[in-house]
């Protein structure tokens, strides 16, 4: 790369100072390495190529965005270090060229960069155009996961909004049929034969079902997308987690599987709405104990780190198709034949509004994994026990809740 500057000093050289020449040199050193050090604690990804696209400069934000070193990319060519980027296509668009781009190594990320030609640099066999180009990338995982965060949140507003009307639309007649279905059982029995009485009463039988079943549903929808004010309060998560299991118990031992329960002593105290994160455990453990059917074993595990403290619920059920997965928060949406494909909402809307997440992994034919993360109130630095310290507790030795 030419200097102007440089270009004018050595026209005259023979007039400057041998003195004044060492302290320019110097002073050019010290402004090298400045710059040098700058470039390399950019957060974007810088990379700057000649016109054939070998990289004469590159930063350790992008030899970390994918996992090389600067020497294993100084002196290669783009193209062949990354097969990904359509160099070809981006040099002959010409001007500033944006683009988005999605890696896999050393970790999954997206990317958007932009291509632009720079002028000044050195032009490699008196190739016609640019001296050059660079290469700026910047990290936009982050921006996505929050993008993701607000679409999922407008859908749940509009699935709240839609809830208020679901209660007055449905709701009040649902009411109203019930009590006139009411009133015709009771003047059947008073006026009408026996034989027709008992006749029309086991269809009035049916239709009273068939409504508390629509009511059923309607409430399941409001209490999965009414907005609510949890009540935090400290408390013992693994002691939570114990009470929710003993409740479940009876239902768990009839259907023959094995509960074992992995809880980390260490987990501090946080503060939580008991009775919400209750109903989250009570939705997944259901949830579980209805895939493995019978004679299964149910794992479920706590722990913590600096971020955040999780629970894990591990099943050796059928597990969910890959391409299922990403519906399971999906109002309605079941694997289940009777489900009513709310449970899973419930449970994202809980520990969403106790400011944490919640990840699925299944393989089919294998079992699903569901992770609740719950954040820290406090981040200090500790040591982690020991995996030997993590107690395996028999669900039969906890007490029955009261």
């Amino acid at each position: 790369m030419k200097s102007g500057f440089i270009d004018k000093l050595i026209d005259r050289l023979d007039k400057v100072d041998p003195e004044e020449i060492q302290r320019i040199v110097l002073k050019a050193v010290e402004e090298k390495g400045f710059l040098e050090r700058v470039f390399d604690v950019l957060r974007e990804g810088i990379i700057v190529t000649g016109v054939r696209g070998t990289i004469h400069s590159v930063n350790q934000a992008a030899c970390d965005f994918f996992g090389f070193t600067k020497q294993d990319l100084l002196g290669a060519a783009v193209y062949e270090q990354f097969p990904g980027i359509a160099w070809d296509e981006l040099v002959q668009a010409g001007g500033v060229v944006n683009r988005d781009l999605e890696i896999f190594y050393p970790e999954h990320r997206y990317l958007s960069f932009y291509i632009a030609p720079l002028d000044g640099m050195e032009v490699e066999a008196d190739e016609p155009g640019p001296g050059g180009y660079v290469l700026i990338m910047r990290d936009t995982t982050r921006n996505r996961e929050v993008h993701q965060r607000e679409i999922e949140s407008e859908r749940i507003n509009a699935l709240t909004m839609l809830a208020a009307g679901v209660a007055h639309e449905i709701g009040n007649p649902l009411n109203s049929l019930h009590i006139h279905l009411q009133l015709l059982e009771r003047k059947l029995k008073k006026k009408a034969e026996p034989e027709l009485a008992a006749e029309l009463g086991e269809s009035l039988s049916i239709a009273r079902e068939e409504i508390k079943r629509l009511d059923f549903i309607v409430d399941k929808f409001l209490h999965a997308v009414r907005p609510t004010q949890p009540r935090f309060e400290p408390a013992d998560l693994n002691q939570v987690l114990e009470e929710s299991v003993a409740f479940l118990a009876p239902e768990i031992r009839d259907r023959n599987i094995v509960t074992t329960l992995r809880l980390d002593p260490s987990v501090p105290v946080i503060n939580l709405d008991r009775d919400q994160v209750k109903q989250s455990f009570y939705n997944l453990i259901r949830n579980a104990a209805q895939a493995i059917g019978s004679d299964g074993e149910l794992i479920v595990t706590t722990g913590a780190d600096d971020e955040s403290i999780w629970v894990r619920f591990s099943d050796d059920g059928p597990g969910i198709p890959a391409e299922k997965v990403g519906k399971v928060f999906d109002p309605y949406f079941t694997t289940k034949k009777t489900g009513s494909g709310l449970g899973l909402l419930i449970v994202h809307r809980i520990v969403r509004e106790h400011g944490g997440r919640v990840d699925i992994q299944s393989e089919e034919g294998r079992g699903t994994r569901v992770t609740l993360f719950f954040p820290r109130v406090e981040k200090r630095i500790r040591f982690l026990p020991p995996a030997s310290q993590a107690g395996v507790i028999d669900v039969d030795s906890i007490p029955s809740a009261s």
